[in-house]
């Protein structure tokens, strides 16, 4: 009697999910071009969102799809952010003067600290805390993405601070209009608010253009500059995990001192800023990471379980909507003390 034959290890387990992530970026594109008003990144994690709760999709994405869906959710993650880097430019963000530059910085730190409090307060597991405190505070899913790269928490993990921040970034879309004339804000005072304000890029630019090109303008680089936080937060992350590491089991593998993908982000904003790539290399460099990062996002959002965070993720709804108010807020202070500077 023979022996059974060993199974045979299938060639690139992560390209069916890969290219799933592909199709959804495509499709989230789709969305964003027939509804400008609804950003590509926000449609892309929804997406992801709705195929993980769709009974007929659970298997394949638990099964065949994983490895894709994973390889997206972290490693194209990271190749996004490095070109998120692309975006920015350090003469830019000096030409908004020192009273926004260092108004926005105390936004982002204030706000990192006041949410990292409320969600321990609110007794978060894991790393929520400070993966929700990433996201609201400096630039939206991609930075959960990249914060979640160094504290290497599993994707679940990260899955519900993606679907909070998607949602209340995409609540201010609707919500700070409605109150930029009672606040007796101008358009550069409003792309001010809205830059410092929101979580993600592509909601700032879905808010901020609603009040002309000056807002939009003033909006994008106060949100770079909020963008350009990301480098020291996660280089701080990784610094306290690697002595916690140590302190731990000294076997361990440590984690760098400084990923390398927050060392590639670096580099990118410092060609951007010295270099002065051609327009054609930095225009492809953004939709790369446009698509990239939509389907790091899809991957994501297949993650999320709605029955479970509405079952159990009450706690970290308030973290989130409490942590909203609270940037807006500072956003809003930071808007009047630049003024008055």
């Amino acid at each position: 009697m023979s022996s059974p034959s060993p199974a045979v290890r299938r060639p690139l387990p992560w390209l069916p999910g890969v290219l799933v992530c592909a199709l959804a970026a495509a499709a989230a594109w789709a969305v964003h071009w027939l509804v400008p008003a609804v950003p590509l990144l926000t449609a892309a994690v929804v997406l992801g969102i709705v195929v993980g709760q769709l009974p007929v999709a659970r298997p394949a994405v638990a099964g065949s799809l994983a490895p894709g869906l994973s390889l997206s959710a972290r490693r194209l993650m990271r190749v996004g952010v490095v070109l998120l880097g692309l975006k920015l430019s350090l003469g830019d963000i000096a030409g908004l003067g020192w009273v926004a530059i260092a108004t926005t910085v105390a936004v982002v730190l204030l706000s990192f600290a006041g949410t990292f409090w409320i969600g321990r307060l609110m007794r978060l597991p894991g790393h929520q805390p400070l993966l929700i405190a990433t996201g609201f505070s400096i630039c939206g899913a991609s930075a959960i993405g990249a914060m979640s790269g160094v504290v290497k928490t599993k994707d679940e993990e990260a899955a519900t601070p993606v679907a909070l921040v998607t949602l209340c970034g995409t609540l201010a879309i609707f919500v700070l209009p409605l109150l930029w004339h009672p606040l007796g804000l101008d358009a550069q005072q409003f792309g001010h608010w809205v830059g410092a304000g929101v979580h993600d890029v592509g909601q700032v630019v879905a808010t901020a253009q609603l009040a002309g090109a000056a807002a939009l303008s003033v909006a994008v680089v106060v949100k770079l500059t909020r963008v350009l936080m990301l480098a020291p937060m996660v280089a701080v992350a990784a610094v306290v995990e690697r002595r916690r590491h140590v302190e731990g089991d000294p076997a361990v593998k440590r984690p760098p001192i400084v990923p390398l993908f927050v060392a590639g982000f670096i580099v990118a904003v410092l060609a951007r800023t010295f270099v002065h790539p051609a327009a054609v290399v930095t225009d492809s460099a953004d939709t790369l990471q446009t698509v990239l990062l939509a389907m790091a996002l899809f991957g994501l959002g297949t993650a999320v379980r709605l029955r479970t965070l509405v079952g159990t993720g009450w706690r970290a709804l308030v973290t989130a909507l409490v942590s909203w108010a609270l940037i807006a807020v500072l956003a809003l202070a930071a808007v009047w003390v630049s003024t008055v500077g």
